[in-house]
């Protein structure tokens, strides 16, 4: 079973994310397990204080790294991957997910505020990621969204191994477009390779469709393919 541990000051705003639909089921097979912690637990003082104004004077408030430092180890084990989600982190991809799917426990460390003490990223995290060049209110958010395309991969979650094989991504290309009943809504017709049969056919049209949708969306992932 693997196992996500989530560590945030607010572990209510991710834990919803893991009690519907496949991760739900997941956990109710054994096949994963998801804990979303709260830092302040391990805070020592009477006030629970988890941030201190920085050092050197700015803006915001930067989380201290004695809370974080005792969370993660009162939960790591010799298997523990510590995980840092900040916008310096590694870019996150469906590459990323697969190489983090075979790990048997993933610990996040998720801040807010103005940052972390850059001792936790120092002497703490084993990796850092970032989900996109963009900047969240919290870094929980962040973790769900790894904790999902990361469970997806593991054998079982999904029910259908070959599921995952033909998504967007994880040949480097977007998915082809998917049709389904009726074959006519609204004079808006399913193309005929796809009623026809000829499997052969399907998956040429599929290649294609999924390389041209590349192409115009995402040139990035063809220009990879080619080097």
């Amino acid at each position: 079973m693997t196992s996500f541990d989530i560590l945030t000051l607010f572990p209510k705003m991710c834990a919803g994310a893991f009690t519907e639909s496949i991760l739900k089921k997941a956990q109710e097979n054994l096949l994963i397990r998801v804990r979303c912690l709260n830092i302040r637990d391990w805070a020592t003082d009477k006030h629970h204080v988890t941030d201190e104004p920085p050092y050197g004077g700015g803006p915001g408030m930067v989380m201290k790294p004695e809370p974080i430092f005792a969370a993660v180890e009162a939960i790591r084990t010799e298997r523990s991957h510590v995980i840092l989600m900040g916008p310096g982190g590694r870019r996150f991809t469906q590459e990323v997910a697969w190489e983090l799917s075979h790990k048997e426990h993933l610990i996040f460390i998720c801040g807010h505020y103005e940052g972390i003490d850059h001792r936790v990223s120092e002497h703490l995290a084993n990796d850092e990621l970032s989900i996109g060049d963009y900047v969240l209110s919290n870094g929980a958010i962040a973790a769900v969204v790894v904790v999902d395309a990361v469970a997806r991969l593991i054998p079982g979650v999904l029910g259908e191994g070959a599921s995952t094989l033909d998504e967007s991504f994880s040949s480097n290309l977007l998915e082809y477009p998917q049709y389904t009943r009726p074959s006519d809504f609204r004079g808006w017709k399913v193309p005929d390779v796809l009623l026809s049969g000829n499997h052969r056919a399907i998956h040429d049209w599929r290649e294609t469709q999924a390389r041209r949708k590349t192409q115009e969306r995402r040139p990035d992932l063809v220009e990879g393919l080619e080097r």
